[in-house]
């Protein structure tokens, strides 16, 4: 055998063979690969150990909620306790469109539950881009239920609160309504939002994507409901007074009309009504028209129930006394140019008469005796172009000029209720100083155990004086012999005025008043009228006004327990003297 043949063979030292892979880039490799597991048990123990609570909050991000827990918005009651205003718990449905099938034939069934058009229903659940949308808020209970037990995938409820009003139209301008947040909008609920909202609460809970809480992980906050609100409202009051302005309205053809008694003791109002007026329980396609709160938020010129005003201040000043004697004929007087005339020549009257019989000429020369500044700090103490103190929204502060721009014929229109506006709360509250001696006194929508305190504008003396006058103004020959009530004395001024269109004044548009107090000897209530443009032929204040005052004073006297101070109602024996206005 050769020599060459037996030697072995080394394939490794074959060029072919070798690796053309350095040795170092293996290494490298080997190493990296070390290193990235040793870093992924870093970061695996740094999740575990260091990393826990910043994942935590990541996972909250995403998934965990903070969920109001809404406050039992506090009660609205009336005097005695009764409910004006209280809240009912309520189901929402909202829904995930995406997860809704619109195919379905239950969202039929759904939609009539809801009181909602099919296609309405479709449209609120067709755009499948959001994961929550609101179908109804605040459906009834039974409601509710009904729709749970349709179990629709993708149709879910939230449980709210529903506020109830009792009371309806009659208490809707006092107590107002919250909208579907629970938010007050109109009369003591929005005046009284802060207070009656209460404190919500907070639960902290992780929430899977269909919005159902699977933990909770924080301590609930609970809510702190609303304290009950009581105010001076009686609502058997209140409801005659309602009853009798709506039934005056709708036979006298009227626009509108407005009512409001007053505790002549304490300054509580007892009732405040408006019509039209509308109900907080289904407020769809409400108007101004009837939100409106006439009472507060509407001024007029007020007519001649100013007059007792310019008698009282006539009085104090000893320009005359009741019995002086003042020549109002030919039944005109001329100021600065201008005339000014009764409805008819009465010839010569007393102040008392003058009152009784609404003389124009008698009250504008009594007047004219007066500095102009006595007049205007008279109707300012009143409380004539002041702000009234309630929290009521939009109460008016009606218009009183400074006395220094005045001319003559203004002061004296002005005593007969023309060149200044008033609104019919704070007529009423003006009044309070017939029925109290001579004091004005604050009035109040919450419910008062002490007698107000009030500030005198008038001697007790005079002040009882003019309320004599108010008195036969509503007996024989006076301009308001239907104010006279069944069982009581009353005493009270009617108002007649033109209304107001672009510059100057309408032929025939009137707002009818009446302004008064009952029993006469110790008024234990005021109570003010006003009728808006009556259109069945009748607009004099003693016609259209003054039989809502007697009704209402009738009924409210009897509420309050008031014992009667007469056996019969007086026999008017006579007709209404017609009203110079």
């Amino acid at each position: 055998m050769s020599k060459s043949r037996s030697r072995a063979i080394n394939y490794s030292a074959s060029p072919l063979l070798a690796s053309k892979t350095p040795v170092w880039r293996s290494k490298f490799i080997v190493a990296a690969l070390a290193l990235a597991f040793v870093g992924l048990g870093a970061r695996a123990a740094y999740v575990q150990v260091f990393g826990n609570d910043f994942f935590q909050r990541q996972g909250e991000v995403r998934f965990a909620r903070t969920l109001e827990l809404p406050a039992n918005r506090g009660r609205v009651l009336d005097r005695n306790g009764l409910i004006l205003a209280s809240s009912v718990v309520a189901q929402s449905i909202w829904a995930i469109p995406e997860d809704v099938d619109k195919t379905d034939p239950q969202l039929k069934q759904l939609a009539k539950l809801l009181e909602l058009p099919l296609p309405e229903l479709r449209k609120r659940l067709a755009n499948e881009d959001k994961t929550f949308v609101w179908v109804k808020r605040q459906v009834d209970e039974p409601i509710a239920k009904e729709i749970a037990a349709l179990g629709i995938k993708g149709i879910y409820q939230r449980r709210e609160y529903k506020r109830q009003y009792p009371e309806g139209e009659a208490a809707a301008h006092v107590v107002g309504f919250t909208n579907v947040e629970d938010r007050g909008q109109e009369g003591v609920e929005l005046a009284f939002n802060q207070q009656l909202s209460g404190k919500a609460g907070s639960r902290r809970v992780i929430k899977d994507r269909l919005g159902r809480v699977i933990e909770d992980v924080r301590d609930v906050i609970p809510p702190v409901d609303g304290p009950d609100l009581q105010l001076s409202i009686d609502s058997k009051v209140q409801y005659f007074a309602y009853e009798k302005l709506r039934d005056a309205v709708k036979s006298h053809k009227a626009k509108a009309g407005s009512v409001i008694v007053l505790d002549a003791q304490t300054g509580e109002v007892l009732a405040l009504a408006n019509y039209p007026s509308y109900n907080p329980n289904k407020r769809l396609n409400l108007s101004g028209d009837q939100l409106r709160n006439r009472v507060l938020t509407d001024s007029f010129e007020p007519g001649s129930t100013m007059k007792p005003f310019i008698a009282a201040l006539a009085l104090d000043k000893g320009l005359v006394k009741p019995t002086t004697q003042i020549q109002t004929a030919p039944g005109r007087i001329s100021i600065g140019g201008s005339s000014i005339g009764d409805s008819h020549p009465h010839g010569i009257l007393t102040v008392n008469e003058i009152i009784q019989k609404s003389s124009n000429v008698g009250t504008v020369k009594m007047a004219m005796q007066m500095h102009p500044r006595e007049m205007w700090e008279t109707f300012a103490q009143a409380g004539f172009g002041q702000k009234p103190q309630v929290p009521f929204p939009g109460a008016v502060t009606g218009r009183l000029r400074p006395y220094k721009s005045w001319r003559p014929i203004e002061q004296a229109t002005m005593s007969y209720g023309y060149g200044l506006s008033v609104s019919l709360f704070q007529l009423a509250q003006a009044y309070t100083i017939f029925a109290r001696d001579g004091e004005l006194i604050p009035v109040s929508m919450l419910k008062s155990e002490t007698p107000a305190v009030g500030v005198r504008v008038f001697s007790e003396k005079n002040a009882v004086s003019v309320r004599k006058m108010l008195e036969l103004a509503t007996g024989p020959g006076g301009t308001a012999p239907k104010a006279q009530t069944m069982g009581y004395s009353v005493g009270g001024k009617t108002g007649t005025a033109h209304k107001q269109e672009g510059k100057g004044y309408a032929d025939k548009k009137y707002r009818s008043f009446f302004v008064g107090l009952a029993p006469v000897e110790a008024p234990r209530i005021v109570v003010a009228v006003m009728i808006d443009e009556p259109s069945n032929g009748e607009y004099f204040g003693g016609l259209v006004a003054a039989p809502v005052f007697s009704e209402t004073v009738q009924q409210s006297l009897r509420v309050l327990g008031v014992q009667p101070d007469m056996n019969v109602k007086p026999q008017i024996v006579t007709e209404a003297v017609e009203e110079s206005f």
